[in-house]
């Protein structure tokens, strides 16, 4: 009986082409043999193109000079900021047409202006540019202590620079003390109100010392706010003598001083009434 052996390089041969098929086959499940993804991508890169090219076509067609700006409205008439300063930043600021004009930077060059405190900017179809301005409301001249620059205060403590002639109090302080210095401006003016004196200027110096200075040219100086004596009682201790004190002294003071526990003292604007009377010529030789 015959028997059948399989020659070893015919074993070989055949694992070989089994390994071939098998790489063959997994070659052919790549992406290039799945036409469903091809198509998928096709339409994706088609897309992108279209998106770009259509971005492309938009941002060139509004650049074009076919919707020029020729107009700005101001809907709040400003009492401060005058008409050639309005178009002069308007010349500055607006670049572009309707389209590509720059809001942001329109605002930027009208909050600029004196006496502009905010600016809102809008598109008015077809040709406008809306401007609304809120200018500040000045309420005290402000020196700063330490350079001596000459500002404005307004209604909100905040410092801005501008031109003005406006009967308004004087306020000196260090940096950034505007705020307080216009919250006690209003507490001492009030309090001083029953004596018919106005509050012309107020100063608060490096050491937080306060001095006020009254409409009838007189300085009270109140000195730096203390546990044991806080200058608002010191301040309510001098209102309530000081009609009485007048009365009885009859000259103008100069200064008051309450930097005392126990009172206050006060310096003359003439300071001779100070000097001792000289004795009567008369007095000599009496016979």
């Amino acid at each position: 009986m015959a028997e059948a052996r399989a020659h070893p390089a015919a074993i070989r041969s055949a694992r070989q082409r089994g390994a071939g098929a098998g790489a063959g086959a997994s070659t052919e499940k790549g992406v290039w043999h799945r036409p469903a993804l091809l198509d998928l991508l096709s339409d994706l890169l088609t897309l992108g193109a279209a998106v770009v090219l259509g971005w492309a076509l938009v941002a060139w067609f509004v650049s074009r000079p076919l919707f020029p700006l020729r107009e700005l409205v101001v809907l709040t008439p400003p009492a401060h900021v005058t008409e050639a300063q309005l178009g002069y930043a308007a010349r500055l600021a607006v670049q572009g047409n309707f389209f590509m004009v720059d809001l942001d930077a329109v605002r930027a060059t009208f909050e600029k202006l004196p006496w502009v405190r905010k600016a809102e900017v809008r598109r008015r179809w077809p040709d406008a540019l809306e401007l609304r301005i809120e200018e500040h409301e000045a309420v005290a001249y402000w020196t700063v202590s330490e350079s001596g620059e000459a500002r404005l205060v307004n209604r909100y403590g905040e410092v801005f620079t501008a031109a003005s002639n406006a009967d308004l109090p004087q306020f000196d302080g260090p940096q950034g003390s505007a705020r307080t210095l216009l919250a006690r401006h209003g507490e001492f003016a009030a309090m001083l109100q029953p004596l018919g004196l106005r509050l012309v200027g107020l100063a608060l110096s490096a050491r937080q010392a306060w001095q006020l200075h009254l409409d009838n040219g007189m300085t009270v100086i109140v000195g730096r706010d203390q546990d044991e004596s806080p200058l608002v009682e010191r301040l309510q201790r001098f209102i309530a003598v000081w009609p009485r004190v007048q009365d009885n002294i009859d000259i103008d003071i100069k200064v008051a001083d309450l930097r005392y526990p126990g009172g206050f003292a006060l310096t003359p604007a003439d300071a001779s009434v100070l000097l001792p009377a000289a004795s009567p010529a008369g007095r000599k030789g009496k016979k």
